[in-house]
């Protein structure tokens, strides 16, 4: 396949920025980033209500956005939405039409969590902050009209692998119990220890480089270059037995689409029920700007459909 002319177009807009993100201050480069995804992502959808709520979380509260669907419903399932931006960018505002969909079209009650980013908080803040968030959220599913029985977990790039993560962690505590985990184009192997074909791409112009993941491992788990540790490697774990149904989606054009694949022919190996779609033509990113590229609504549906087979069984 070719690149698609869609994720050519936004290539070329991301290529020409005056000044590349790992050059500017983390919060010159958080707000950056948002001023670029926000324009160009899907329109916010009507929904029930959205709610910006202060969760307790492992050092302190984490703001968490709760979004509840149009319906007298209850005992709604739960969706725990991570967002991703190598654990430095990123923010509930610019993935807020994403969830805003999953919450209306599933539908399901959203909980997208703004944790802790590094370099200011690095590794273990965030994979902390996320699990203190699930385990708050399963002592409040009932208040929040949810049922603690169908929770589901997920996340883009780093945010799939703080899911992916969060995923071993319940089993391994036994609980609290999942259904599912959604895993758009994750980093599972968080310094590309694995021989895969796809990392050849950080050497190519598809958005992802090496520079630029150097910058995101360099701010979040400063001074490493490999880890045996599953919340930072979760492809490192070892047992993939007794995980949640998993659906993983990746881009052709990515470095990290070798990396999402073997992660999940890992977890179908330990008997889990894995869903597998290589988004052809596509570059790493490609999930945020439903306004300009077709593939990040179809990916959005193939999520919102494998929730809705998920919740239901």
């Amino acid at each position: 396949m070719t690149l698609h002319p869609q994720a050519q177009a936004m290539l070329d807009l991301l290529n020409a920025a005056s000044t590349p993100l790992k050059d500017l201050p983390p919060s010159e480069a958080r707000a950056a980033y948002d001023r670029f995804i926000v324009p160009r992502n899907f329109d916010p959808a009507e929904i029930g209500k959205v709610e910006d709520r202060q969760i307790t979380g492992a050092e302190g509260d984490i703001r968490a956005r709760i979004y509840w669907p149009d319906t007298d419903a209850t005992d709604l399932p739960i969706f725990v939405f991570i967002h991703g931006g190598g654990f430095v960018i990123g923010s509930i505002e610019s993935r807020d039409p994403q969830c805003r969909l999953i919450c209306r079209d599933t539908p399901c009650i959203v909980v997208s969590l703004d944790y802790r980013l590094a370099p200011e908080h690095p590794y273990p803040a965030a994979p902390e902050d996320c699990w203190a968030a699930l385990q708050w959220l399963a002592d409040n599913a009932a208040a929040l009209g949810g049922d603690p029985s169908r929770i589901a977990v997920g996340g883009e790039s780093a945010g799939g692998n703080l899911a992916a993560g969060l995923a071993l962690r319940a089993r391994d505590a036994g609980g609290p119990a999942l259904c599912a985990q959604i895993l758009i184009y994750p980093v599972t192997d968080m310094f590309f220890e694995q021989d895969l074909p796809s990392y050849a791409y950080l050497d190519e112009d598809y958005f992802l480089t090496r520079e630029q993941m150097h910058w995101y491992y360099s701010c979040y788990a400063p001074g490493r270059t490999e880890t045996d540790e599953i919340l930072l490697s979760p492809s490192k774990a070892g047992n993939f037995a007794n995980l949640p149904f998993a659906q993983i989606v990746t881009a052709e054009f990515d470095p990290l689409r070798d990396d999402g694949k073997h992660y999940g022919e890992m977890l179908a190996d330990a008997g889990v029920t894995v869903e597998y779609t290589c988004m052809n033509g596509m570059i790493h990113g490609y999930w945020h700007y439903g306004k300009l590229i077709d593939a990040s609504g179809e990916a959005l549906q193939l999520s919102i459909d494998a929730l809705q087979r998920a919740f239901k069984s």
